[in-house]
């Protein structure tokens, strides 16, 4: 209870205090004006002199709760009590008034201390000091502050909150002894310490204040800051400098008010006091807040101070600045920036915070043990080094950046020499100036929007300024590299200047040892300068003599800088040079390079300078002469030619007027690439190369105005190349032009002189085309003005070339030329003899050209086989001596093979010889040998003829889209032997059954494309197994049902199926079952007649036209005629009928109605029987079927159209015939044509058949098909006999059409093996197949021999698609080939197979033709055996009947 009554006793006092300290301060505040930092009262009442802080703001902010003075001895530690703090420095201490100091106090313990929010520590006096030095934490609360001239803290973490500061702005003691920080006189110039003051007076040629001092204290400042000048006597000073901070913290300092030091403001009555020194030891450097040395501002601003930070890490939002003070007086010259050392990273920063200043921050020393790692220069710091020899050694990067600029030496004394060594030189929007000699060694320049300037002075005692850039150098954004005095360039990586504006200017300018020069677009590289001193110094011991210089031919071997050698501008062993800027000097001489522009400046006069006489100015003389001038009727002769074409080394002459005021023209310079012993790897041009001379522009004037003449143009200069290799590229250019003449009169000036001097050349097969030349190259003589003459043209040359190779690049000789000599003159190269090149064969380049006379050559295609260019056919034919030998050898062989062959099938199959008296049924019975006809395979007896009532024909061509079909509703000769709704049932039932599947007729298809033999061959079977399927279901399926005899119905004998041997017709025949009635027996066998033969095939090759007879119809003639008579009839009419073809069956029918009636009808009518002939049975797609119309007895013809068979009356007849070929017209529209079909009218009113005589055979109309000139190759023959004499040329066209075929698979296998497989398989199987079809043909037997053969011609026809196929291929081939050979050629008795591939498959064709014909007379011979047959006269026709 007491504790708690003592607490609040105490808690009361405390306020009392406060309060009654608050009253006192107002007190103070109001009688001092509110002013402590400026204000004279509170001065004197302090008993000092000086402010308080460098800022109005930041006491008169503050709000003191309790305030008192205190004055404590030197030395001696104050406790908590001392300064009315609550705890103790050994635990902790809480600073909760405001303490004003007038002398320096020391601090010290083990605990904490914590000054709290809005409570300040003050000694507002000069070099008053405050040291806190305690083992645990110090923390400054919010607008809480420390102001000293010197602070000293020492402490494990040091915490600055919000808007706290320790600050020693404006209370620095005295400076050190011996400096100059304080400016002298009155001019208001700032003062210095890091950084010089600046100084405003225009005629002050030092241009700065106060000056720097402390440099060897950098790492660890501890300097106040210098006072500012004053303008007058009675104010001698201005601001005062800054003081000094040293923070010495363990752990972590956490900065989020600031840390001041600064110089104090002098105003416009003085100038500003420089900053000071602040010293910060911690590991972890923390917050926002801000560190500041800056100078103050003043009539010349104050230089910033020294900042020195150790610490492990620093936060990157501290705001460290240490800018030079603002100038009043000029405010574009404020004081020079401080320095900020990093004593951790040994890193120097000189920033100005981009305060633009004049004023120079001196560097003075570096440190070698250790060295620093990096410098930076930036925002407008300006940086002096101004020792007469500096050594400037980092171990990382210097960096110049955003304004900012390093000096070396001094521009009164240029003769210094300043070394630069650090790994990485980086300029950005920067300048370094250099008075002296500057060497550099670093691994990496980069410049952007900066300049390295190095003035040397007028004295040439300063040595060669050396840059050594190991890696990299990269210069951008007009970015450039100048010397007045020699510059060298060292590196072994790359030098890039990128683009417009960067350059690298010197008196004398050597690149060596990098691995990469590039000259970007608008980029330069120059020496020597624009000025004419500097011209004339490199080329003053050159112009006036034709001594080669050594060291243009041989240089020296290494690549040191040499400046008594004649180059201005040197590369020396740069692996790769890509200029697509601009390379300008005097002399240049480059070791290698790849693509290089160059402008170059010879001399103003030289040993071919051109004359000026009254005004009349010659052109300068050199690789030609210069051109005359003429002014006024007065001539003026153009300077001499002059040096060596061979090897020229000499500067390009100019022209000078009498006195300086006509001025000068100079000469075209020298471009020396490589050496004898180093010559350029390769060079690569992509813009121009121009040692030109100058054109003379000016007019010059005599005193009245008038013009008084012109100087000539220069000559152009010389460009001497060492090297491997050159490519010149498209647009690019090599120019040695001289030029043009002034105004008026003025001569141009001569040509100058380019020589290559390949270094190496190599031969045959070693070669390498030294030079690609796609660009220009000028040597042409400058324009003379007005009467003036034109300068004569220079040269260029290129050493002697060896044998095989000619001109200035050692081109190979043209090809069809050898040069067996050296030189480089063209006409050295000959032509080839051209009787030592094959026919088909041209002369071929070799690889560094022709050396002998024997030049080679290569056929004209890979495909020939040399030496003598034969294709594998052609050597073929020419081992057995040529073409005429091997045809005679060839053909000799296939006749002996022809007569084995023909020996082997007789002794096989026997003779093809036969006897003229065969009879006609053994004819008939082998008409068509190999199908029998389906009804007499059954057998035919004679009660079947006698019960015989009608034949009913299938109607269509039964074909795969349209099969057989019997019509509905039953003929009338049987409509009283069956029931008509049955009938109607069994023809549903059987033409259901004679129809054929899909899958038939898409196997055909498919042959038909592939291979049509086989595709007939396939039709003809499944016509077999369809008549065989017909006559099952009729004999033993069906039930005959529709019979009406029981008889027949029972034995199922009432209905037989047949066909003709072709399968082309198929017919049923009806019989009477034997129970019928006699009167009914009778009426039906009186309805036989007339009768209706319908013939077999279809006029095809395949299937021609015939009358089978078989045994039925034989016996059912013989009841009127006899059976001789018969079978002569039916085999004259089958001889008539095979040649009758349906492509022209108008033309072809003919004959036979004419046979018929002179022949056939003659004897006929003898036994009362008559033939016509007639169309049966067409159908909707227009096919239909011939025959004839058989009548006998009473019945004439007439009495046809009124039978029960034909359906209509004799005027309907006669009135479609009347009509005829309008109906056919009508008939061609209305039925559709199949390809082995011809329209025929169809009478209408029921009738389904007409007769065909010779007014209706007029009017037919027919539809050719598109295979009709096939016809022409496979058509039926009369024969012709001798058929042992047919089969051997049959047997010898075989094996030649195997031989030719052959043959011709090898030349178009020879051509390419898509052009074979093309012949082979267009159509597959066609090409190869006739050979064994003949075969097979040959060695058969009968009764198949005829079919076979004729299966043998369809294979031989189709191979006509092969033919046609290699035609096709070859002649597009052929006329390529043509263009490819030489006119000159003999093609007569040499057979080419390049231009004449067609022939072989014309041969071919023409054996196929042949052997086509050969075929048809053999089937003749095989199919009609009678001769008699043809017999013109039908008395001897009939004369044979009694031989049947």
């Amino acid at each position: 209870m007491e504790v708690v009554i003592h607490f609040a006793v105490m808690h009361w006092y405390l306020w009392c205090c406060i309060v009654l300290g608050y009253l006192h301060i107002s007190c103070i505040s109001l009688s001092s004006g509110h002013h402590l930092n400026r204000s004279t009262g509170l001065e004197n009442w302090l008993g000092y002199s000086g402010s308080l802080v460098g800022d109005d703001s930041q006491l008169h902010d503050s709000a003191f709760i309790e305030t008192s003075t205190w004055s404590f001895p030197l030395n001696e530690s104050v406790s908590c009590e001392d300064l009315e703090g609550v705890g103790s420095f050994n635990t902790t201490c809480l600073l909760s008034s405001t303490h004003y100091l007038k002398s320096d106090i020391y601090i010290y313990g083990v605990g904490n201390l914590e000054i709290l929010s809005d409570v300040s520590l003050l000694c507002p006096v000069e070099g008053c000091m405050i040291t806190v030095n305690v083992s645990g934490n110090i923390k400054l609360g919010q607008n809480a502050s420390i102001v000293a001239g010197s602070v000293v803290l020492a402490t494990a973490n040091l915490t600055m909150e919000y808007n706290s500061y320790i600050d020693s702005s404006s209370l620095g003691g005295s400076p050190p002894s011996q400096t100059s920080g304080t400016p002298v006189g009155n001019d208001g110039a700032g003062g210095g310490h890091g950084g010089r003051g600046a100084s405003c007076l225009k005629n002050n040629k030092t241009n700065w204040g106060g000056d720097v001092y402390a440099w060897s204290t950098l790492s660890e400042p501890w300097s106040y800051g210098s006072k500012g000048g004053g303008k007058s006597t009675k104010k001698q000073y201005g601001g005062h400098g800054g003081g000094r901070v040293k923070l010495l913290v363990k752990d972590t300092l956490y900065v989020n008010g600031s840390i001041t030091a600064e110089g104090g403001d002098g105003g416009s009555d003085g100038g500003g006091g420089s900053g000071g020194s602040i010293v910060v030891h911690a590991i972890k450097l923390k917050g926002y807040g801000t560190i500041s040395a800056a100078g103050g501002t003043g009539w010349g601003g104050g230089g910033g101070g020294r900042i020195s930070l150790d610490c492990y890490s620093i936060q990157e939002d501290l705001n460290i600045t240490v800018h030079g003070g603002l100038s009043i007086g000029c405010p574009g010259n404020s004081g020079a920036a401080g320095t900020y050392f990093n004593a951790h990273l040994l890193s120097l920063k000189v920033s100005n915070d981009n305060v633009t200043t004049e004023t120079e921050t001196p560097l003075l020393d570096f440190s070698t043990s250790p060295l620093w790692s990096n410098v930076y220069v930036e925002n407008n710091a300006k940086v002096l080094v101004p020792l007469v020899w500096s050594r400037v050694q980092v171990r990382g990067q210097i960096s110049v950046y955003s304004g900012g600029s390093l000096i070396f030496g001094l521009s009164d004394y240029p003769i210094s020499e300043f070394e630069l060594v650090a790994e990485e030189l980086l300029l950005s929007d920067s300048i370094i100036k250099v008075f002296g000699a500057f060497r550099v060694s670093v691994k990496m320049l980069l410049m952007w929007d900066s300049t390295m300037q190095i003035d040397g002075g007028e004295s040439t005692v300063v040595t060669a300024s050396v840059l050594e850039v190991r890696n990299l150098a990269v210069l951008r954004q007009n970015s450039v590299i100048s010397s007045n005095a020699n510059l060298a360039l060292y590196g072994q990586g790359l030098l890039q200047l990128t683009g417009n504006g960067d350059a690298i200017k010197g008196q004398r300018l050597s690149l060596s040892l990098f691995y990469n020069v590039t000259v970007g677009p608008g980029s330069l590289l120059q020496a020597p300068l624009d000025d004419d001193a500097s011209r004339g110094t490199v080329t003053k011991h050159l112009c006036d003599t034709q001594r080669c210089p050594i060291d243009l031919i041989t240089p020296p071997d290494d690549c040191h800088v040499n400046y008594t050698l004649s180059f201005s501008l040197q590369i020396c062993r740069v692996e790769d040079l890509l200029v697509n800027g601009i390379m300008k000097g005097s002399i240049i001489h480059i070791h290698r390079a790849r693509t290089v522009i160059v402008d170059t400046d010879g001399c103003t006069e030289g040993i071919g300078k051109g004359n000026f006489l009254n005004g009349a100015g010659g052109g300068a003389g050199h690789g030609g002469k210069g051109g005359s001038g003429y002014f006024n009727g007065r001539e003026s002769i153009g300077g001499n030619e002059y040096g060596n074409a061979i090897l020229p080394c000499e500067l390009g002459s100019g022209t000078e007027g009498p006195n300086e005021s006509y001025g000068h023209v100079v000469g075209g310079g020298m471009i020396v690439m490589g050496s004898i012993q180093w010559p350029l790897l390769r060079l690569d041009l992509y813009g121009s190369l121009r040692a030109d001379g100058e054109s003379f522009n000016k007019s010059i004037t005599s005193s009245d105005g008038s013009l008084v003449g012109g100087l000539g143009g220069g000559s152009g200069g010389t460009v001497l190349l060492f090297l491997q290799e050159l490519m010149l590229l498209e647009n690019s250019s090599l120019s040695v032009v001289g030029g043009n003449g002034g105004p008026v009169g003025g001569g141009g000036g001569g040509g100058g002189r380019i020589h290559f001097h390949w270094s190496k050349i190599g031969m045959e097969e070693e070669y390498v085309p030294v030079a690609s030349v796609s660009g220009t190259m000028n040597k042409r003589g400058g324009a003379g003005d007005n009467d003036g003459h034109h300068g004569q043209e220079g040269t260029i040359t290129g050493k002697s070339c060896p044998t095989g190779l000619y001109g200035i690049f050692c081109k190979e000789c043209p090809i069809g030329t050898y040069k067996d000599v050296d030189g480089s003159d063209e006409h050295l190269c000959m032509p080839c003899p051209l009787d030592l090149l094959p026919n088909r064969a041209n002369f071929i380049y070799k690889r560094g050209g022709v050396t002998r006379r024997s030049c080679p050559y290569k056929c004209i295609s890979d495909k020939y086989r040399m030496p003598n260019c034969y294709t594998p056919l052609e050597e073929l034919i020419y081992t057995f001596g040529g073409p005429w030998p091997f045809s005679v050898i060839l053909s000799f062989i296939l006749l002996l093979l022809a007569l084995l062959l023909s020996t082997l099938r007789i002794k096989l199959i026997g003779s093809g010889s036969y006897h003229r008296s065969s009879s006609i049924e053994h004819h008939n019975h082998h008409r068509f040998p190999y199908l029998l006809s389906l009804s007499e395979v059954r057998g035919a007896r004679a009660e079947e003829t006698q019960s015989h009532v009608h034949r009913m024909y299938f109607m269509g061509p039964n074909t795969f889209r349209e099969p057989w079909h019997l019509p509905y509703s039953p003929p009338h000769a049987i409509i009283e032997i069956v029931y008509e709704d049955a009938f109607n049932r069994f023809i549903d039932e059987i033409n259901s059954v004679a129809a054929y599947d899909w899958w038939e007729g898409s196997v055909h298809s498919i042959l038909s494309v592939v291979a049509y033999p086989c595709a007939w061959s396939w039709k003809h079977w499944r016509r077999r197994v369809k008549i065989s399927r017909l006559q099952e279901f009729v004999k033993s399926e069906y039930d005959h049902s529709c019979l009406r005899s029981c008889r027949s119905r029972a034995l199922y004998k009432g209905m037989k199926v047949g066909a003709t041997p072709d399968l082309m017709v198929a017919y049923i025949d009806f019989f009477l079952g034997g129970d019928e009635k006699r009167l009914d027996i009778v009426s039906i066998i009186q309805k036989r007649f007339p009768m209706c033969i319908i013939f077999g095939g279809d006029g095809s090759y395949m299937a021609p036209y015939n009358l089978h007879n078989d045994t039925l119809l034989t016996n059912l003639l013989g009841q009127h005629v006899p059976a001789t008579v018969w079978n002569r009839l039916v085999a004259g009419l089958n001889a008539q009928l095979r040649t009758v073809r349906h492509g022209s069956i108008r033309t072809a029918l003919g004959p036979v109605v004419d046979w018929m009636n002179s022949h056939a009808n003659p004897q006929l009518e003898f036994h009362g029987v008559k033939i016509e002939l007639g169309w049966f049975q067409a159908t909707a797609s227009g096919y239909y079927q011939l025959g004839v119309v058989v009548a006998v007895g009473d019945h004439s013809l007439l009495d046809l159209h009124q039978s029960d068979t034909w359906v209509g009356t004799d005027e309907v007849m006669r009135k479609n015939v009347a009509h005829g070929r309008k109906n056919l017209k009508q008939l061609q529209h209305s039925w559709p044509y199949m390809s082995n079909s011809l329209s025929l009218k169809r009478i209408t009113g029921g009738i389904n058949g007409g007769l065909i005589n010779d007014a209706t055979l007029r009017s037919l109309d027919f539809k050719r098909d598109f295979l009709f000139p096939l016809s022409l190759l496979l058509c039926n023959t009369r024969p012709v006999g001798r058929q042992d004499t047919v089969q051997l040329l049959i047997t010898l066209m075989l094996l030649a059409d195997l031989s030719v075929t052959l043959l011709m698979l090898l030349q178009f296998y020879w051509i390419s093996l898509a052009a074979f497989l093309s012949v082979l398989l267009i159509l597959p199987l066609s090409l190869l197949s006739p050979f064994p079809a003949g075969l097979n043909a040959l060695f058969s037997k009968e009764p198949r021999k005829a079919s076979l053969s004729r299966v043998y011609a369809l294979w031989n026809a189709t191979s006509l698609s092969n033919i046609v196929s290699s035609v096709y291929i070859a002649l597009p081939f052929s006329t390529t080939a043509h263009y490819m050979c030489k006119a000159s050629w003999d093609i007569i008795f040499s057979y080419r197979e390049d231009d004449k591939c067609w022939l072989l498959p014309i041969i071919l064709f023409l054996f196929k033709s042949v052997q086509a014909r050969f075929v048809n007379w053999h089937i003749a011979n095989l199919e009609i055996q009678d001769f008699s047959l043809f017999c013109p006269d039908p008395d001897a026709f009939w004369a044979h009947e009694s031989g049947l």
